[in-house]
């Protein structure tokens, strides 16, 4: 039976071999072009931005995040009640107090980021404050904290590098191609030309597979596991529900970034059917109400932690 701990594992290795794909897509990249302008250079410099770009996606992928958030590191003097709650939740569940910043947002909404448990991050938005009752505060805190304690923040703030260095080398290849680049268009060879096009296409959508790449079934685990931190299910399914529908748009968000929040805070991303789901970040909010009120709790103890 998978325990919370084998998902743990599991999500270190996926964020691993994430990486490993990464490194090998930038190659790929750099080598289809090294032969569409025939210079080699283009391959050597693919491979010092791959190298860079992963292990600065490891290190400072968190503080990227936080910077397109304009998120604001705050202090417990700042906010006692929310830095108060954090503190209970963490000596629940037993992890350091994480770092606390608020984004300037009308949107309710939260997210974690960070490298490891003693390098975490936990953001909610000012809207998020001001309308959720304690006990659905402590539902999205506790999801968040599930998200540091089962390893997948990593996971998550590592696409955001990722996909958004394969789109901004994409654009940077389409432009070159028609706009500029090497003059010598007659002595390209075409089939390889070809595969650059196809390429400059086809990069967008394997970001956009990047992203995906991390399952849905991330969401539900840290509903779960956060619901049993509060013992109360009912006040993150409140939560969810009030995230849902509310109307303000987010100003400091991109696709890049969205699959980050505890709930899409892109407002056109609403699953229509069953095709659309499939490209969602997460899993439709209903699901998780429901699986929310349905939850038995001490059977999903048992299933997450073998007990």
């Amino acid at each position: 039976m998978a325990t919370l701990y084998t998902q743990q594992q599991s999500n270190i290795w996926k964020t691993w071999s994430l990486m490993a794909g990464f490194f090998v897509l930038v190659i790929l990249f750099g080598w289809v072009f090294s032969y569409v302008y025939n210079d080699s250079a283009i391959l050597y410099i693919a491979v010092i931005i791959s190298i860079l770009s992963s292990v600065g996606s490891y290190w400072f992928s968190d503080k990227l995040v936080l910077s397109m958030s304009n998120a604001q590191e705050i202090s417990a003097k700042d906010n006692p009640e929310l830095y108060r709650v954090v503190e209970n939740l963490c000596i629940t569940v037993g992890l350091p107090v994480p770092k606390i910043y608020i984004i300037d947002e009308e949107q309710p909404n939260a997210f974690a980021t960070g490298r490891d448990e003693k390098h975490a991050v936990v953001a909610v938005t000012r809207g998020l404050l001001q309308r959720l009752q304690r006990s659905e505060l402590e539902g999205v805190l506790a999801h968040e904290l599930s998200h540091i304690r089962n390893k997948d923040m990593l996971l998550q703030t590592v696409v955001v590098v990722m996909a958004g260095l394969i789109s901004i080398a994409s654009d940077f290849m389409l432009r070159s191609m028609f706009w500029g680049g090497n003059s010598d268009n007659k002595d390209r060879n075409p089939l390889m030309l070809i595969l650059g096009i196809a390429a400059i296409i086809l990069a967008p959508i394997a970001a956009t597979i990047i992203q995906l790449s991390i399952s849905r079934k991330r969401e539900f685990l840290a509903d779960a596991s956060g619901a049993l931190i509060t013992r109360y299910p009912e006040g993150l399914a409140s939560a969810l529900q009030k995230i849902a529908v509310d109307p303000h748009e987010m100003q400091d968000v991109s696709t890049a970034t969205a699959h980050l929040y505890i709930e899409s805070p892109l407002r056109g991303d609403r699953a229509a059917n069953w095709f659309s789901k499939l490209f969602m970040t997460h899993p439709p909010v209903e699901e998780r109400i429901a699986a929310l009120k349905n939850m038995n709790v001490e059977q999903v103890e048992k299933e997450l932690y073998g007990k």
